[in-house]
C-alpha cells in the first residue's frame, strides 16, 4: 500500500493520491474516504485563483499549498522578503522621496548600511521563528503532562509554512515606491496580513486550535520585538 503523503483539503485526512490516471488522457480526481469530497479540487484550478484564496486565508488553499504541492521556494522567498524589509527601512531612514525608478533599489544595495539592515531583519525573523517554535513546544509538553497526545510535525515543514506565509512582505516595496500620506497605515495593514497568514499556516500545518496558533504567533512577535530593540540599542551605543 502506498504511503499517504497528501491531505484532503476539506477534512485534513491523509490520502495516497490526488487523482487517478486511467490512461488515454482520462484523469479523475480522487475522492476522500472520510468526507467523500475531492481530496484536492485546486489541482484543476488556475494558480491565480489559488493565490486569491490564499490571500483570503482560506484553510483549503493553505492545505493545498503546504501539503499537496512540492513548492520549494521558501528560502528564496525568505531572502527576497528580507531584502524588501531592508529596503523599506533604508528608504525610511534616508527620508528620500522614492522616484519609482527600479535603479533606486539597485543603488541602495551598494550602501554598507543596507547590509546592516538585512542582518537586522534576518535576526528578527530568526527570533520570530524561534518564539513560535518555543511556544508550540511548550504547548506540546503541557498537553503530555495533562495526558493528551498531540500529533507531531517535522521542523522543516513548520519552518517552510512560516516562511511561505510571509509572502505579504513583498508588498513593502510598492508601498514605499508609491509613497503617500497613508504609508504608515499601509505598513500596519501589511504587518497584520503577514501575522494573520502566519497564524493560519501554523493552524493548518499542525491541525491545532486557532487560539494556540494565535498565541504562538504572538510569542514570535514578542521575541522579534525584543531582538529588534536590543539590536538597535547595541547599534546606537556602537
Amino acid at each position: 500500500m502506498a504511503e499517504a503523503s497528501f491531505r484532503c483539503i476539506e477534512c485534513n485526512e491523509k490520502a495516497t493520491e490526488l487523482h487517478r490516471d486511467y490512461r488515454n488522457g482520462i484523469l479523475k480526481i480522487t475522492l476522500c474516504g472520510s468526507c467523500q469530497k475531492p481530496v484536492d479540487k485546486y489541482i484543476e484550478y488556475d494558480p491565480v485563483i489559488i493565490l486569491i484564496d490564499a490571500i483570503l486565508c482560506k484553510t483549503q488553499a493553505f492545505r493545498h499549498i503546504l501539503f499537496n504541492t512540492s513548492l520549494d521556494i521558501h528560502w528564496k522567498l525568505c531572502m527576497f522578503c528580507l531584502l524588501c524589509e531592508a529596503y523599506l527601512r533604508w528608504s525610511l531612514q534616508r527620508g528620500s522621496e522614492p522616484t519609482g525608478d527600479p535603479a533606486d533599489i539597485i543603488r541602495c544595495t551598494k550602501e554598507w548600511e543596507f547590509y546592516g539592515l538585512v542582518t537586522s531583519a534576518a535576526l528578527e525573523l530568526t527570533a520570530f521563528c524561534c518564539g513560535v517554535l518555543v511556544c508550540l513546544r511548550a504547548s506540546m509538553v503541557a498537553s503530555r503532562l495533562r495526558g493528551y497526545e498531540q500529533g507531531g510535525v517535522a521542523l522543516h515543514s513548520l519552518l517552510r509554512a512560516l516562511l511561505l506565509s510571509r509572502y505579504g512582505k513583498v508588498l513593502l516595496v510598492p508601498a514605499v515606491i508609491w509613497k503617500h500620506d497613508y504609508l504608515p497605515l499601509c505598513l500596519a495593514f501589511i504587518k497584520l496580513f503577514v501575522l494573520t497568514s502566519n497564524t493560519q499556516a501554523v493552524r493548518v500545518i499542525l491541525n491545532c486550535r486557532r487560539s494556540l496558533a494565535f498565541w504562538a504567533v504572538c510569542m514570535g512577535l514578542l521575541s522579534e520585538t525584543v531582538v529588534a530593540r536590543t539590536w538597535w540599542t547595541i547599534v546606537g551605543v556602537v
